[in-house]
C-alpha cells in the first residue's frame, strides 16, 4: 500500500481520476479477496474496460414509461436454434472456455446499433441525463479504493466521461491510462468532449453511454438488451463454429469487414477500413441474419451479469435461454460489479482484444460510458 500511496502523492490535480484508476487496477491485482482469486486463472489479455464504479445503484429510470411503440421496423426475427457458445481459436480468453451447447428461443433484435438520432428522440421524450451527464458520488467511488485514499477537489469530481487519445508510440497495453483520457464535459452529445458534437452524425451509433443509460432506453422503446447468448447467437449469423460474424476469413483478408484498428495500438491506424474512430451505421457488410456491425465499431451492452467462471458454471448442462449468472466476479477488479459487453469496436486489433471475434467476452462496471461503447436492442417474440 506504501507503493500505491506514493503514487497518489505524485498525481497532479488534472489527472487525478486517470491515475485513481490505475491504482484501482493495481489495488485490484493485490487484493486479497484471496479465495476465489487464488483459485482463478487470471486472464491476461489486455482489457479495456477496468474503469471503477462512481455512482452505485442508478434508479434514474425508474421512472421512464414505455413509449407505446410495439413495431419492429429496424429489426430482424432470429428463429433461435442451438449452438456451441464460446472460444473458436487460438485467441479465446479463458472465461471463453469450455465452449458449451446452448438453445436459443427465437427474439427479434436491431440490425444496427442504437444511432444518435433514435436516442435523442428517447431524450427529448423523456429528459432522461445519462450517467457521463452526471457529478460522480465520491461515497461510491471511495468504496472501490484502497481505505485511507484522500477525497479528490470538488473542482476534479465533475461530469466527463473517457475519451480515446492515441500515443504517441508503443505503451504498455496493460495500463490503459496510456490511450483512455478523463475529459469534462464528454458525453453522448460530446463524445470526445465539450468541444465535439454529434451534429452530421444522426445515423453514428451512440456512444459514451452506460448499461443504465442503455437499459433505460430499452424501457422506453419496449425493448430490452440480449443475453450474452442471445447476441452470440445473432452475431454468428447461422454459421456453425465462425470465428467472426462472416466465416473464417481473417479481419486484414480481402476488403473491409469491419471497422477496428488496422496498424499498431494504440499509436498508429492505417485505416484502411476508412475510419479512425466510430462509422456510421451500416457501412460495412450485414452477416447471415442481416444484422450490421455486429463485428468493430462500437461495443455492445448485454444484459447479464459477468462471472469470469460462468462457463465453467454452465459445464455438462443445457440450459434453455441462460440468463447469466446471479453474481459477478472479475478476477481483474474482484470489488466492483460488472455487467457484459460484445462485438469488440474501432479499436481491437489483433495485438490488443481481438473484439470483433464472436465469442470474445468483455466487461464494465454498469454506470462507466465510453467513447467505443454502445447498444443494440433485442425484443422477445
Amino acid at each position: 500500500m506504501n507503493k500505491l500511496g506514493n503514487i497518489l502523492s505524485n498525481i497532479y490535480i488534472g489527472n487525478y481520476f486517470s491515475g485513481l484508476m490505475c491504482i484501482l487496477i493495481m489495488a485490484s491485482c493485490n487484493s486479497s479477496k484471496t479465495e476465489e482469486i487464488a483459485s482463478t486463472e487470471i486472464d491476461t489479455t489486455h482489457s479495456c474496460m477496468n474503469i471503477p464504479s462512481r455512482f452505485g445503484t442508478d434508479s434514474s429510470g425508474n421512472s421512464i414509461l414505455f413509449n407505446g411503440d410495439s413495431s419492429t421496423n429496424g429489426m430482424v426475427l432470429i428463429s433461435g436454434g442451438v449452438f456451441h457458445m464460446g472460444g473458436d481459436n487460438e485467441q479465446a480468453s479463458p472465461d471463453e472456455y469450455p465452449k458449451h451447447k446452448v438453445p436459443v428461443s427465437a427474439f427479434y433484435m436491431d440490425i444496427t446499433e442504437v444511432t444518435n438520432a433514435q436516442f435523442k428522440k428517447f431524450v427529448d421524450a423523456t429528459g432522461y441525463i445519462t450517467t457521463a451527464e452526471k457529478k460522480p458520488d465520491w461515497e461510491e467511488l471511495k468504496k472501490t479504493v484502497p481505505p485511507n485514499t484522500p477525497k479528490p477537489p470538488d473542482s476534479v469530481l465533475v461530469a466527463a466521461s473517457l475519451v480515446f487519445r492515441s500515443s504517441n508510440g508503443p505503451v504498455d497495453l496493460n495500463d490503459f491510462n496510456q490511450w483512455w483520457s478523463w475529459v469534462n464535459g464528454a458525453s453522448w452529445k460530446h463524445p470526445q468532449g465539450s468541444g465535439s458534437s454529434i451534429e452530421g452524425k444522426e445515423n453514428y451509433p451512440v456512444v459514451q453511454v452506460s448499461w443504465d443509460d442503455a437499459m433505460a432506453y430499452c424501457k422506453w422503446a419496449g425493448k430490452r438488451l440480449p443475453t450474452e447468448a442471445e447476441w452470440e447467437f445473432a452475431a454468428r449469423g447461422g454459421l456453425f463454429n465462425n470465428i467472426y460474424p462472416w466465416g473464417n476469413e481473417h479481419v486484414k483478408t480481402g476488403k473491409p469487414k469491419a471497422n477496428s484498428w488496422e496498424g499498431k495500438f494504440p499509436y498508429l491506424n492505417e485505416k484502411k477500413d476508412g475510419y479512425i474512430t466510430s462509422a456510421p451505421v451500416k457501412s460495412f457488410a450485414a452477416n447471415g441474419y442481416g444484422l450490421y456491425d455486429i463485428a468493430g465499431n462500437v461495443w455492445e451492452w448485454c444484459s447479464d451479469l459477468y462471472h469470469y467462471d460462468y462457463y465453467k458454471q454452465l459445464q455438462g448442462k443445457t440450459t434453455i435461454n441462460p440468463q447469466g449468472p446471479t453474481t459477478s466476479f472479475d478476477p481483474q477488479e474482484p470489488y466492483t460489479e460488472r455487467r457484459s459487453l460484445r462485438g469488440g469496436s474501432f479499436l481491437c486489433n489483433d495485438s490488443y482484444c481481438s473484439g470483433y471475434r464472436s465469442a470474445r467476452r468483455m466487461k464494465s462496471s454498469h454506470d462507466t460510458g465510453l467513447e467505443h461503447t454502445g447498444f443494440r436492442c433485442v425484443r422477445s417474440k
